[in-house]
């Protein structure tokens, strides 16, 4: 496959795994499926957006380029045919950085998140009522959580598709640098020739 073909290829799996990153955080402001009374009952790492913005709102810029990159046209410039296709490719780089950016904090905040588990109300105030994780391997301890109810599969659930995602989306990116890195150097295939 050409670097232009790839490149699409990578742009096309990137919008839906943004569009669902950002559903994933905008269900995290419905602790359990349930409207709040407080917003101050929300997790605080639900508040630094790390679904919407990182691996949401960032990533389809990248996306957007990655997909327009099969469709470039080869103008030129200083008469040699290839050199819009490889700026084209080498622009794509930099989207690619910004989008293992825009991945890796939503990855580091889900991280955060899930080692650090859900607010809840623990029958005296609401809280972090579990430590460094611990909270994971003992299920005995989500029963501290009195409110809201199944707060802890809820965030567990929704916080680790966010990791994962993000974690996806950063390789996809990082396979885009090197594509774009090939592209660069060699020029598309299906454009001027590879490496000619």
């Amino acid at each position: 496959m050409c670097t232009g073909g790839c490149a699409k290829c990578l742009g096309t799996t990137l919008i839906p795994l943004a569009v669902l990153c950002t559903l994933a955080n905008i269900l995290l402001f419905f602790p359990g499926g349930k409207v709040v009374e407080d917003n101050v009952h929300i997790t605080d790492e639900v508040w630094y957006f790390g679904g919407i913005l990182g691996s949401g709102v960032l990533m389809t810029f990248p996306a957007l380029v990655f997909l327009g990159l099969k469709n470039n046209d080869c103008c030129g410039c200083c008469g040699n045919e290839s050199c819009g296709k490889r700026f084209a490719m080498f622009s794509s780089i930099i989207f690619a950085a910004v989008g293992v950016l825009g991945a890796g904090y939503c990855f580091v905040l889900s991280a955060v998140a899930l080692n650090r588990g859900p607010k809840c109300y623990t029958g005296t105030q609401w809280t972090y009522p579990f430590q460094d994780g611990n909270y994971l391997a003992n299920h005995t301890l989500w029963n501290m959580c009195q409110s809201p109810k199944n707060i802890v599969p809820w965030n567990l659930t929704l916080f680790s598709l966010l990791l994962v995602m993000s974690g996806i989306q950063a390789v996809l990116c990082g396979i885009q640098a090197v594509n774009g890195l090939f592209g660069t150097i060699c020029g598309d295939c299906k454009c001027c020739g590879c490496c000619g």
